[in-house]
């Protein structure tokens, strides 16, 4: 399967779409400077500890306080602590911790006010951006995530990629990683490190340690509430986790991030630097590539399916529902076989709906209704065609079978709002009034005003900005109204076509090009 990135800048940062066989499967916005996303880590100080939530709230600048519950702290956060608290206070206090002595791991089962203090300050990492009314949700359990290996600071386990099953490949990973590894790091192996030679891998764990350490050297002249360590920008870290050898192509359009991912990309996998492009044509890069139609038919509220069902999708702050209907696919011959009719629908239903998961990256209970289907051989059909479309969704997930009235519930990682985008716009026209004024020919108004611009005004260089149908109305045949008025003023006036206006919307300019208001 081709995979090609396109990356286009945005007023506020940029967008980010991931297209498999030229069909949008992701899209990500990231706003330029944004904060409190998945993966930085912040110097927090605890607000209030709450015994009957088992949890504290931290201050990390956020508007609202963070939640830390007393799961998220991780065995070692004392360890953590007393680390963090010496390169604070101590001015010979080493950044490095292989020689650190680890203190005794917490309680499993134990109480956050055994823990925590209110007022302490203490090393947090975001593991859920702020969502809808909520704060950012923390962890203590720190992770530094590089394209082969995660660093775990403060332990000295190896854990390898379920993904990886072949018995001598996983043991050559974890004797490598064994011999390359400092101690009081712990490393979890990723998927696409296998197969991978020992110098790879020590350059990415090398990598993640020194960032560790630039960490600690910021966390020492860190305020409260302070970023130490910060995530890398959306675009590098998409690549991090799903650039490989089916990769066909990266296009920006924007310099500074082709700099920035050229420069990404040649410290992990220098022989795909030609895979980049720098994209400057004068057509938008969304627009050329069908990105922006591909968005305004995805994101709506109902999605069609090929065979003529249809999906309808609804968010509430519980959960998402997604419900199918047959749609003129049911007024399709099928040998009047109701069964088979739903079976197909669902079939298309259940490879959208996981595609549409990623696309929005819905989170949380996802609730969907198919069809209602008496046989249990299809309901399993079903199943099975869900589970092989989101093998491949990297958000932890988990996926039930139907229920006898049809129904499937699926839980998805959630650690970042859903991806809305309005597909609805309001008419140029009446602005949303739903009525528009017919007291004068809209051709009518513009020769009236044009002949108080030319008559009073003795205007030169004269130019009128219309919609495109309005273009045509006043350029069409040989004695068009647009030669009447050059044989009626003696001066040629300039038409242009402008898509964005209204049809009863218009623009007179001047010779600057500035508009001339008219009263």
């Amino acid at each position: 399967m081709s995979n090609e990135l396109l990356i286009s800048s945005a007023p506020k940062g940029y967008r980010i779409a991931l297209l498999q066989e030229n069909r949008l499967a992701e899209f990500h916005y990231q706003e330029g400077g944004s904060s409190f996303v998945v993966g930085e880590v912040y110097l927090g100080v605890v607000k209030k500890v709450s015994p009957g939530l088992n949890a504290a709230f931290v201050d990390i600048g956020y508007e609202k306080d963070a939640f830390l519950h007393y799961l998220d702290l991780g065995p070692q956060v004392k360890s953590l602590n007393k680390f963090s608290q010496a390169i604070q206070t101590q001015k010979n206090a080493s950044y490095k911790l292989s020689n650190f002595r680890n203190e005794q791991d917490i309680e499993k089962l134990g109480k956050i006010d055994q823990v925590l203090t209110k007022g302490q300050q203490i090393l947090v990492q975001v593991v859920k951006e702020p969502i809808s009314s909520k704060g950012p949700r923390l962890s203590c359990e720190i992770s530094l995530p590089g394209r082969y290996v995660v660093l775990v600071p403060f332990s000295n386990a190896i854990s390898i990629s379920k993904k990886i099953i072949e018995k001598d490949e996983r043991h050559r990973l974890l004797k490598l990683v064994q011999s390359i590894k400092q101690n009081n790091f712990g490393v979890i192996i990723r998927t696409v490190a296998a197969n991978k030679e020992t110098e790879e891998l020590e350059k990415d764990l090398r990598t993640l340690i020194n960032n560790w350490e630039e960490g600690m050297k910021n966390l020492r002249i860190a305020n409260p509430k302070d970023k130490v360590i910060g995530e890398m920008g959306k675009a590098s870290a998409l690549l991090r986790d799903v650039l490989n050898e089916n990769f066909d192509s990266i296009t920006v359009d924007s310099k500074e991030i082709y700099d920035e991912i050229r420069g990404y990309i040649m410290s992990v996998e220098p022989d795909k630097e030609n895979l980049l492009k720098l994209y400057q044509g004068k057509a938008k890069l969304f627009e050329t590539r069908n990105v922006e139609k591909q968005l305004k038919l995805s994101f709506g509220k109902t999605v069609s399916l090929p065979s003529g069902g249809y999906l309808v999708v609804e968010h509430t702050e519980a959960l998402h529902v997604i419900d199918v209907n047959s749609g003129s696919s049911a007024n399709k011959s099928d040998n009047g076989n109701q069964e088979t009719t739903a079976l197909n629908v669902n079939k298309e239903a259940a490879k959208e709906i996981a595609r549409q998961m990623r696309l929005r990256d819905l989170g949380g209970i996802i609730c969907i209704d198919f069809i209602d289907m008496k046989s249990i051989d299809n309901r399993k059909v079903i199943y099975d065609i869900m589970k092989d479309e989101m093998e491949n969704d990297r958000a932890k997930h988990t996926v039930l079978p139907l229920s006898k009235f049809g129904l499937m519930q699926i839980t998805r990682q959630r650690v970042r709002p859903d991806i809305a985008i309005s597909t609805n716009e309001t008419c140029p026209t009446c602005n949303g009034s739903g009525a528009i004024s017919s007291s004068l020919n809209i051709g009518e108004t513009i020769e009236q005003n044009l002949d108080f611009i030319m008559r009073k005004q003795n205007e030169s260089g004269l130019s009128l900005a219309i919609h495109p149908y309005l273009h045509s109305f006043f350029t069409q045949g040989i004695m068009s109204k647009r030669m009447q008025w050059f044989l009626k003023y003696k001066k040629w006036v300039r038409l242009e076509k402008d898509s964005s206006l209204g049809i009863l919307d218009y623009h007179f300019k001047n010779k600057a090009g500035e508009e001339i208001e008219l009263e």
